[in-house]
C-alpha cells in the first residue's frame, strides 16, 4: 500500500534470518513471503522494525504469530506499534487483518544482534520518529537505514508524531554520512544508495 522496502537478511551458514519492517498487508502478501521464507529454508531469528509508522509494521503480526518471534523496536517508538489501529484510523484505512502490536522488547544501540559470525549494529537515528533506527553490516558494507535518508538526496518526513526536522539532520549527518563512503544505503521505500553518493548531492545536510 505504501511501496514499504521489507528487508529479510541472512547468513548464508546457518540460515538463520532478520525480517525488517515487514509490509504485508493482505493475506496474499503474507503468503508470498512465507513463500519466501519457506524455499531460501530460512529460520526467522529477529524481527525488527527501523521505527513503528504503521506501513513499516503491518506484518509484524503475521511474523510475530506463525514463527514464534517478538518485536525488536526502539522503546521510543512503542508507542506506535501499542497504537497501531489508531495509526490505521488517522489514515483511514479500515482492515480486520491488522491490530495492535503489545509484544515488543526494546532494541538500543546497546544490542548485540548476530546472525552466524556476524553481528549487526544498531544505529539510533531519531528525527523522522523519536525510536528510529539503522542496522548497520561493517562486514558487508550495507545500512538498513530506515525513512531517515533517500536514494537521491531525500529525508524522511518529520510532520508526523515525534518528528523533528534539525533531529533527523543531526542524525543523517552525525550517525550516517559518518559511516565509511562505499556503505550501501538501503532505504525504507525506493532505491538504494551509497553514503558517498548521499553526501555528495543531499541539499539538507
Amino acid at each position: 500500500m505504501f511501496g514499504v522496502n521489507t528487508y529479510v537478511v541472512w547468513s548464508q551458514t546457518t540460515k538463520e534470518c532478520m525480517v525488517i519492517d515487514p509490509g504485508m498487508f493482505s493475506p496474499d502478501e503474507n503468503i508470498s513471503f512465507d513463500n519466501f521464507i519457506r524455499e531460501e529454508g530460512l529460520t526467522i531469528k529477529y524481527l525488527v522494525n527501523t521505527h513503528l509508522h504503521l506501513d513499516h509494521c503491518f506484518g509484524n503480526n503475521h511474523v510475530a504469530n506463525k514463527y514464534g518471534v517478538k518485536t525488536l523496536a526502539h522503546p521510543d517508538d512503542h508507542f506506535f506499534g501499542h497504537g497501531l489501529l489508531q495509526q490505521l484510523a488517522m489514515f483511514g484505512i479500515k482492515t480486520s487483518n491488522i491490530s495492535d502490536i503489545n509484544d515488543i522488547e526494546p532494541l538500543t544501540a546497546d544490542s548485540a544482534l548476530r546472525l552466524g559470525d556476524e553481528a549487526i549494529r544498531v544505529i539510533h537515528v531519531p528525527g523522522h520518529s523519536p525510536g528510529g533506527i539503522a542496522l548497520y553490516s561493517p562486514l558487508d558494507e550495507w545500512a538498513i537505514v530506515g525513512d531517515s535518508v533517500f536514494a537521491g538526496g531525500g529525508i524522511g518526513r518529520t510532520d508526523l508524531q515525534g518528528g523533528d526536522y534539525r533531529t533527523l539532520l543531526n542524525s543523517i549527518e552525525t550517525r550516517i554520512f559518518s559511516l565509511p563512503d562505499s556503505v550501501t544505503l538501503l532505504p525504507g521505500h525506493g532505491p538504494e544508495s551509497t553514503v558517498k553518493e548521499e553526501k555528495s548531492i543531499n541539499p539538507y545536510v
